[in-house]
């Protein structure tokens, strides 16, 4: 079966390419994947599988391969929706859609799956158990495609999802992997405060809405210098400041937003109180009235420790020449919704380096000039193909 598998995937190696050219050219934005989706749903057109479309709150697609025994299931995850950026890559397969770019390797998840799905389904009589490939819409955009998925309820016979992400940290055929704690949480913040507007030259008639702004800008940033153990990880960013006005006038109110990253469900906790916490007291300070919205968008992301073992157990065994290094890398300050699968099930997300030949210093996942090696998508194929021939214990 392994062997039978890798000669396979070798052999279609060009295909996963043209997949990949063709889904480069003709991105789509998160929930707005249509097009994508269809095509990914033509793909399995008169495959003996069964396919479920518009699973979740957009267009996710399931597609589940029923091995030829009993046994454990598992599900594979590949994201497709891509970003609102204006390309900047001299690619001859560059976007076709003006402001919309594939920056972050989603269209060579979905082309690695298509093609290893479509040679499990060959190989289906093998495999002890049932496999459901998870082609997922909108990782991008909180509330995401996973949590939706996750709740449909469709997967809840599930053992065990795997997923990876295409990640220039190293060249192609380097495989990455981390146990427990694995990428960052993030949450959405915005606040609005409301003071009373007058002129700059009496301010004891007004109340400054930008003086109480500035203060809540530096005092959020003590509740990781002071309320985290300098063990524990996590980011304030207040990326927006909207108090833009006249020189000469003290302005009656402002508006802040702001990112903020954190990688357990601890430290997540305490900067919520925290910050709710400094919001009461920046009313009775300065007598504003303050409107603070706070959203939890993904959770940490952590990759059971056992299965991870596991993992790195199967691909170091595998003695690929497609994949030359399989190592434990950091954890990752970006967020990712596959966190919602590994909620609920014990998962494991790990990494392929895509790093192009010949580069150095390689532009990073969401970069206007982000690209990958192409090789990296064989040994996603490949990677994902020994975790599950391993899985199955499937020689």
């Amino acid at each position: 079966m392994k062997s039978k598998l890798m000669e396979m995937l070798e052999s279609r190696k060009d295909e996963m390419i043209k997949i990949r050219r063709h889904l480069h050219e003709n991105p789509e934005l998160s929930f707005k994947e249509e097009k994508t989706a269809q095509y990914i749903i033509d793909f399995y057109k008169g495959k003996d599988v069964e396919v479920q479309t518009n699973v979740g709150n957009g267009h996710g697609v399931i597609v589940t391969i029923k091995g030829g025994k009993p046994g454990k299931n598992i599900g594979l995850r590949a994201d497709f929706d891509a970003l609102p950026i204006v390309e900047e890559t001299d690619l001859p397969f560059k976007s076709k859609n003006e402001g919309v770019f594939h920056g972050c390797g989603h269209d060579g998840h979905t082309a690695y799956l298509l093609i290893l799905a479509d040679c499990l389904i060959q190989l289906k009589d093998e495999i002890p158990g049932t496999i459901k490939i998870i082609h997922q819409h909108a990782e991008e955009v909180p509330p995401g495609g996973a949590k939706s998925i996750v709740e449909s309820g469709i997967l809840d016979d599930l053992d065990n999802i795997f997923g990876i992400h295409l990640l220039p940290m190293d060249k192609a055929g380097v495989v990455g992997y981390h146990a427990g704690f694995s990428f960052n949480g993030r949450a959405y913040m915005k606040l609005k405060i409301q003071g009373r507007g007058g002129h700059g030259s009496s301010p004891h008639l007004a109340n400054d809405a930008i003086v109480a702004g500035a203060h809540f800008v530096t005092a959020v940033q003590t509740i990781i210098s002071r309320r985290l153990s300098p063990f524990d990880i996590g980011v304030i960013t207040i990326g927006s400041f909207d108090g833009k006005g006249t020189f000469n006038v003290i302005k009656d109110s402002v508006e802040l937003e702001g990112d903020i990253r954190y990688m357990t469900v601890e430290t997540k906790a305490t900067i919520e109180k925290e910050m709710k916490r400094i919001v009461k007291g920046l009313e009775e300070e300065f007598g504003v009235t303050c409107d603070l919205t706070y959203e939890n968008d993904y959770p940490p992301l952590y990759n059971n420790p056992e299965l991870t073992e596991k993992v790195a157990q199967f691909l170091n065994s595998a003695n690929d020449k497609d994949i030359t290094k399989v190592e434990e890398w950091p954890a990752m300050p970006p967020s990712e919704d596959f966190a919602y699968y590994a909620e609920k099930f014990p998962s494991c997300f790990f990494y392929i380096g895509c790093t192009p030949k010949g580069v150095e210093k390689p532009y990073f996942n969401h970069n206007p000039k982000f690209d990958i090696d192409e090789d990296s998508l064989l040994v996603a194929a490949k990677a994902v193909g020994y975790v599950v021939c391993g899985y199955y214990e499937l020689d």
